[in-house]
């Protein structure tokens, strides 16, 4: 999440952090701990900066899918929290 808010702004960048997020959030324990550190926002503001970049989009779906997965509560905040945080616009 953190390398999402240094360099948003560089589409590729962009594109293997969320890579990385949704890669490391397949499993359940990870979920949590980037919800924690801010990687729902970090997501949108993403694919936010770059919407046209499907690449960015692609990548960036696939992470908050797996970040907001789970049908506990825990997975039902993180998906609050996403639509909050505008991913419903984002896409």
């Amino acid at each position: 999440a953190a390398v999402l808010r240094v360099h948003a702004s560089v589409s590729r960048v962009a594109a293997a952090a969320c890579t990385r997020l949704a890669i490391l959030c397949m499993e359940d324990q990870n979920r949590q701990l980037a919800a924690g550190a801010d990687a729902v926002e970090a997501i949108v503001a993403a694919m936010r900066a770059h919407p046209q970049e499907e690449e960015v989009q692609t990548e960036g779906c696939w992470a908050l899918r797996n970040v907001c997965a789970g049908d506990d509560a825990a997975g039902r905040a993180r998906r609050q929290r996403a639509a909050d945080a505008g991913a419903i616009e984002a896409v």
